[in-house]
């Protein structure tokens, strides 16, 4: 059968080429940390990674390697089932509670990913009778879990507050109405107005949900997050978020929410019924990471001296980088292929990092999406810098 197709299937691929849009996974031979050792896809050899998520550096960190190996011998390599046949250990209840208590909510239920937390929210808590309203960049699992629910969908401007009260007006017949919006956008690092947002959700009686992966573990005072930042921590009706950023980097997700909604996507949530249970090696390294987290600001106020020395120095040398302070630091390209070939440049030159573009960004804003981390080091960030700036000339620009 798939004789019929394959012709149809490698014109595609030749088309994603030609146009500079494919995306070539490098193999790194070495753990997750500020700088990698690649052996596949590039010249091998150690670079400075400039493109992970590991915001915190926890990825690799000692304590919490220490706590992946006790775990194993405790709890076992896998649960092998599901939550509510035999996939519960005392291991998961505890991270449960404890990002219930970190994040100010009433309750946590943990996923196999956020991917799979947001594919589980919406079918579950709307119908044909409610409303969504969606900030129009939020994260591809919001839209993909919106898909799979009966819910009207409405759809407001990034971070426009006008629009977003609009579409409110719009959808006051429904019967439930859910705003939701990521914390941080993951493309350009903007951080949504929250506080602004609770307060259209109080005047026209609708829920808030918030996609907190990129800001949990570094954002806001205590690292709780946008909701923390902006002061809306007992105003925010839903939160998802990843254990594969800031937390430590490996995978699982969760929803900390109101008792009775956790209750209900224990009852109803798919994605949770018929995943098996987050491995207990990764809730127990994600309790140890919690208390890394909570006992001390030095990792998030490295994280911050960073990210202001790149931006600043960028900006200096002459780059588009978008406005803000968050660590993801997009140096703005336009067309795919220069950013692809960027990309290609700074590898030779000893730095890692990718070039996004359609359809992961709009035609024409491509970009590479730099992000620091708490593991850089001063020396790390400069030499980031020198070698945009080496690459660039290397273009010819």
């Amino acid at each position: 059968m798939f004789d019929n197709v394959r012709d149809e299937v490698a014109a595609t691929l030749d088309e994603i080429r030609e146009a500079g849009l494919f995306k070539p996974e490098r193999v790194i031979g070495s753990p997750q940390s500020a700088a990698v050792t690649v052996t596949a896809g590039g010249t091998p050899g150690e670079v400075l990674n400039f493109c992970a998520n590991n915001y915190l550096g926890l990825a690799d960190h000692p304590e919490v390697l220490d706590a992946a190996k006790d775990a194993l011998d405790r709890w076992g390599y896998g649960m092998a089932s599901v939550r509510f046949i035999c996939g519960t250990q005392d291991v998961h209840k505890q991270l449960e509670d404890r990002l219930s208590a970190f994040l100010g909510q009433e309750d946590t239920i943990l996923y196999s990913s956020c991917f799979d937390a947001n594919g589980g929210v919406f079918e579950t808590l709307l119908d044909e009778r409610d409303a969504v309203i969606s900030d129009a960049l939020n994260h591809a699992s919001i839209i993909d879990g919106i898909r799979l629910c009966k819910a009207r969908r409405h759809r407001y401007a990034n971070r426009d507050l006008a629009d977003l009260e609009q579409q409110l007006k719009e959808s006051q017949d429904a019967r439930r109405r859910l705003i939701v919006t990521d914390g941080v956008f993951s493309m350009d690092g903007y951080v949504a107005p929250l506080r602004e947002i609770c307060d259209l959700a109080d005047r026209y009686n609708a829920m808030v949900m918030v996609d907190d992966s990129h800001a949990v573990g570094f954002v806001g005072a205590g690292g709780r997050g946008t909701p923390e930042l902006h002061g809306v921590m007992d105003r925010v009706d839903i939160i998802t978020g990843t254990l594969g950023k800031a937390l430590g980097g490996a995978s699982g997700g969760y929803v900390a929410a109101r008792r009775e909604i956790v209750a209900l996507l224990r009852q109803r949530s798919r994605p949770y019924l018929f995943s098996n249970s987050l491995a207990p090696v990764i809730a127990a390294a994600s309790l140890k990471v919690l208390d890394l987290v909570e006992s001390s600001n030095e990792l998030r106020e490295r994280l911050a001296d960073n990210t202001a020395l790149f931006r600043s120095k960028m900006t200096e040398a002459g780059f588009e980088i978008l406005p803000g302070d968050h660590p993801i630091a997009p140096v703005m390209i336009g067309d795919a292929a220069k950013a692809g070939r960027l990309a290609e440049l700074l590898l030779e030159r000893g730095v890692y990092v990718i070039g996004f573009s359609y359809p992961v960004v709009p035609h024409g804003q491509a970009r590479i999406r730099v992000q620091l981390s708490a593991a850089h080091t001063t020396e790390d960030v400069e030499r980031a810098v020198a070698a945009f700036v080496d690459a660039r000339a290397a273009m010819g620009e």
